[in-house]
């Protein structure tokens, strides 16, 4: 890594392992046992505050969060081949895809194993009918078992021929996003603690990124090294590809490319990452490329993303609403509007949750809400004029407490 570029405040962020070995986690089981079991028991009680009978799920981060169990989590998103049912009398099944019941062995989430029935085309081709009613038949002998006569289902995320086939089998579907984004949206301290780790292991990415922001570099391979922490460290994936450089910051959302980075360009990025134990790290920094002196332009539009971070975090505690939080939220100057980003927070766990916030001119199509104690938000800002060349892109990730925000992120900002 060049000498050159270095800065002591972020070189602190490498790995001490050094570049040859992962950052060895110092969670104990213990540790992770009292988060499943909490992560659960949340599930468990929004059932039956839902007056539900059971949840079935699909989407792989909810399977992780109830039952701890993973299964090539990517490719199950658009395969449905794993799927589980937690029921409110806490028992629970996981449907594994077949052949590979062992992974679910040992959980003490899960009481059963089965193998899953597939019925999506690529699995089922022309006996989709004859898959789907075994599905379906399975699913309501669930219910009927464990429901004590209530019919209520809860689903995540599921094909419309599913919904279907359930309804004629007597039950009654219930919308399960709303029970899994309020069950996960208050964190354990074993939680925290998981996502604390994520988050070291993150800012050990961002750390190589920094050293190696050098010019000639295109952004993919500034991009790979928070990947190559990520993955050898023992987490998961990165949900997107957002960083850019130089006149490719603006307008905003441009996924890493090989564009050469140049000399004084700003970088900008957003981690969106899924780290170790399914918890995600979602950050953004801004700095120049060969970390030269930032212009006044630059130092502009940096130093007002900072005044909107620091703002926006003070407001931040436990018991104020969603609605009073943008009325005392800082006001974004004209200039910068059209650049604006889609939110300015959202909640953070396993992935992106519950809520989202808009910013204060989009406020009109905001939904009611109060910030509650051991919620995680992540406090963005995008900062750029329609038409410049650059923009620049902060976030911190916190923890809502009784008496302000936490932040659980601590890499250094740029210092202007």
């Amino acid at each position: 890594m060049a000498e050159v570029f270095k800065d002591a405040r972020k070189r602190a962020y490498l790995n001490p392992a050094g570049a040859d070995k992962p950052l060895k986690s110092p969670i104990p089981l213990s540790t992770l046992k009292a988060a499943r079991a909490y992560r659960k028991r949340r599930v468990v009680e929004q059932l039956q505050q839902h007056d539900c009978a059971a949840i079935l799920l699909y989407d792989p981060v909810n399977i992780h969060y109830a039952l701890d169990v993973t299964n090539m989590q990517l490719w199950m998103t658009h395969n449905a081949s794993h799927y589980a049912m937690v029921c409110a009398d806490g028992h629970a099944i996981d449907f594994e895809y077949r052949g590979s019941e062992h992974l679910a062995k040992g959980f003490e989430t899960i009481d059963e194993i089965r193998p899953a029935t597939t019925w999506f085309y690529f699995s089922a081709g022309s006996r989709i009918e004859e898959r789907l009613k075994k599905w379906a038949d399975e699913v309501a002998d669930v219910v009927r078992a464990h429901g004590g006569g209530n019919k209520r289902l809860a689903v995540d995320k599921m094909e419309p021929l599913g919904v279907d086939a359930l309804r004629v089998r007597g039950l009654t579907i219930v919308e399960g996003q709303e029970l899994t984004e309020h069950a996960r949206c208050i964190k354990s301290a074993e939680e925290i603690q998981l996502m604390r780790w994520t988050i070291r292991v993150c800012e050990a990415g961002m750390a190589r990124m920094y050293e190696l922001s050098e010019p000639g570099r295109t952004e993919q391979e500034i991009w790979a090294e928070l990947h190559h922490e990520n993955i050898r460290s023992g987490g998961e994936w990165v949900e997107t590809r957002i960083l850019a450089a130089g006149p490719r910051t603006n307008p905003w959302f441009q996924e890493a490319s090989d564009y050469v980075c140049q000399a004084g360009d700003m970088l900008a990025f957003d981690t969106d990452l899924i780290g170790p134990y399914g918890y995600c790290a979602d950050l953004s920094r801004s700095w120049t490329i060969g970390h030269t002196r930032m212009s006044n332009a630059q130092r502009d539009l940096y130093m007002a993303a900072r005044e909107q971070i620091d703002a926006n975090l003070s407001l931040l505690k436990a018991g104020v609403s969603f609605a009073d939080f943008n009325e005392r939220s800082w006001r974004i100057p004209e200039k910068y509007q059209p650049c604006r980003y889609s939110v300015v927070l959202h909640g953070v766990g396993m992935a992106d949750e519950w809520p989202s916030v808009p910013l204060h001119p989009d406020f009109a199509r905001a939904y009611p809400g109060t910030f509650e104690e051991n919620m995680v938000v992540c406090v963005e800002s995008l900062i750029g004029e329609a038409g410049g060349r650059e923009c620049v892109k902060l976030e911190t990730q916190v923890l809502i407490t009784k008496s302000g925000a936490e932040r659980l992120d601590s890499f250094p900002w740029e210092e202007g």
